[in-house]
């Protein structure tokens, strides 16, 4: 069960830190000022939140090898970094959405509207959950994750219901996109504890729906879905993330800012 809830808070720490560094790739390009701005504040969001995960993982494993059971990691004690920066592509538990490339403006902002109402659904349930430490993280999350959905939604009109090149730019983000949500709602042993995915995914499924109406756009056909990266198995994006990601700290073990 322990194992589980440490797997758990990886995965989320994860998929946080993988969008977060794939936002802040738009950093100095975006269309404006005060978007690329705000971009790059959704990506330091993110990246509080997994440093939030890891710092609750770390402690769980630490605690762990004090009791004597065995958790795969080279030293001990662990702490965040050691989380983000010294494990490989399989033992990320990533969605494949988040690791996607960022593509022209308008799939990045499909990506993030998905992934946004995703983690919307997510902390929600967390902040119900009997695991005090993962109720504190989602509440603190779940402000933050409201801006983005605000912001990603707005954006989704915008383009949506905007010009015809804008209008053929969403629905090509879409067809992209929209392989990789089903992955979201998967189940696994262990986050299955956690979450009424039925519910969770109804959820969401009717916030995208309405947002994509008012944005003049329709869901794509069905497709067969993609999927790997909660069993250790992404795409070769992931690799060149971390690569870019892990160089100093892999280079120069232990250094600090």
């Amino acid at each position: 069960m322990q194992n589980n809830l440490i797997t758990f808070s990886l995965h989320l720490a994860d998929n946080s830190l993988i969008m977060s560094q794939r936002l802040s790739e738009w950093t100095s390009h975006g269309p404006a000022l005060e978007q690329d701005i705000a971009l790059t504040n959704i990506a330091l969001d993110l990246l509080g939140q997994s440093r939030n995960f890891y710092q609750y993982a770390a402690s769980l494993i630490n605690l762990h090898r004090l009791k004597g059971d065995i958790v795969p990691m080279a030293k001990y004690p662990v702490d965040e970094d050691d989380l983000a920066y010294h494990r490989m592509e399989h033992q990320f538990a990533t969605h494949l959405l988040a690791e996607l490339p960022n593509g022209d403006w308008a799939q990045t902002i499909t990506k993030l509207f998905f992934f946004s109402v995703y983690q919307h659904q997510v902390y929600t349930q967390l902040f119900g959950c009997n695991d005090a430490q993962l109720a504190a993280i989602a509440e603190k999350s779940l402000k933050e994750v409201k801006y983005h959905v605000k912001w990603s939604t707005d954006w989704m009109l915008r383009l949506g219901d905007g010009t015809g090149e804008s209008h053929e730019r969403m629905i090509n983000a879409l067809n992209e996109v929209w392989p990789f949500t089903g992955e979201l709602f998967e189940a696994t042993p262990w986050n299955n504890r956690f979450f009424d995915f039925e519910t969770q995914q109804e959820n969401w499924l009717q916030k995208v729906k309405q947002v994509l109406a008012e944005a003049t756009l329709t869901l794509p056909p069905i497709m067969p879905f993609q999927s790997g990266g909660l069993r250790g198995v992404h795409t070769e994006n992931l690799g060149y993330i971390l690569a870019e990601m892990q160089y100093l700290q892999r280079v120069y073990p232990g250094n600090e800012w």
